[in-house]
């Protein structure tokens, strides 16, 4: 009886301590590069001894196996880019409520789950990048215009199978309905100076090099081929101030529905949203802060001020599976 008891309390110290351990370490599943979120995580673990595990893969795949793996996944967190992809996952039943004040205080509504399943980290535009070689800035005006004659042969975009675009879709839907929507995008496919790109990196590279004289890209990769390039001749263009504004989407993450360290991994999101981490995780991505209370880097702010859309970012999840048949249906591939 003495050895039975002795027993119990071995085995219920080895639970506390795994408790105990369980709750110093927090796992990921992360669609971002890792450079791009390690500095966060060290910075994290740094102030609060808790690691960060980080698995990365692209995001389908990752909700899957959070999917497959139920109760049983290891995922505290999932850590993805634009709303589209986060409001799959709700879609899924793969994330739980975050209920934090600290979350809604510190990210604006729009940019966050009416559900409250996941919020945004931080803000990319997408928006046009044109060459000041061969357009003038007054010839510009809205993303719609670039539908219009005077654009044909000089448009370059990238395929309609990537989240980016698919989202401005969903936005233009959201705001015009469908059938202005699709004159609109047949008319940009009607413009294309050559096939579309695989990825906005080579958008801007055509744009500087005068395959094309405007484009559609995410401003984090014009940030970093400037970087690359201080000599890159193409410019940023912010469309629609007199209007709607300019096309923002995110990243962000939410919390898996079996987490196994909740309030680890609350805390964590928590803080991501706070302007210490706000700074290192916006800097780094050559993206905007999600919290309006920070500001963005020089290399950032040095685009310029502009007006962004207000539709709220889940809209981009909810009108996805329209935005896609619609953009076939116009021939963009």
């Amino acid at each position: 009886m003495q050895a039975s008891k002795g027993l119990l309390a071995a085995l219920a110290l080895s639970a506390l301590s795994s408790a105990v351990q369980a709750a110093d370490e927090v796992v990921v599943y992360s669609s971002r590069i890792d450079e791009l979120i390690k500095p966060v995580f060290d910075a994290y673990k740094a102030k609060t001894g808790v690691n960060v595990k980080f698995i990365t893969d692209k995001e389908a795949p990752l909700m899957a196996r959070i999917k497959a793996e139920g109760a049983n996944t290891p995922a505290d967190l999932l850590l993805t880019v634009d709303g589209g992809n986060l409001w799959q996952a709700e879609e899924m039943g793969i994330l739980q409520p975050l209920n934090s004040q600290v979350v809604k205080d510190n990210i604006p509504a729009q940019y966050r789950s009416s559900a409250d399943a996941w919020t945004g980290l931080s803000l990319r535009a997408r928006t046009i990048v044109y060459s000041p070689d061969r357009v003038e800035q007054n010839e510009m005006s809205t993303y719609e215009a670039l539908a219009d004659k005077n654009w044909e042969g000089r448009l370059c975009l990238r395929t309609s199978k990537k989240v980016y675009n698919q989202s401005l879709t969903a936005t233009m839907i959201e705001t015009h309905g469908a059938k202005k929507t699709e004159e609109i995008i047949k008319g940009w496919v009607n413009n294309l100076a050559t096939d579309v790109f695989a990825d906005d990196t080579a958008l801007v590279q055509a744009v500087d090099a005068g395959q094309c004289d405007v484009g559609i890209v995410n401003t984090y990769y014009f940030g970093r081929l400037h970087a690359q390039n201080p000599d890159l001749k193409a410019k940023l263009f912010w469309p629609n101030q007199n209007d709607r504004g300019v096309h923002v989407n995110l990243s962000g993450i939410g919390l898996t529905k079996h987490a196994p360290n909740r309030e680890a991994a609350l805390k964590l999101v928590e803080w991501m949203t706070t302007p210490e981490a706000q700074k290192i995780f916006a800097d780094i991505n050559m993206e905007f802060p999600a919290n309006p209370n920070v500001e963005p880097s020089s290399e950032v702010a040095a685009w310029g001020d502009f007006k962004a859309d207000t539709i709220p970012v889940e809209v981009a999840g909810k009108r996805q599976a329209e935005a896609i048949m619609l953009m076939d249906r116009a021939g963009w591939n």
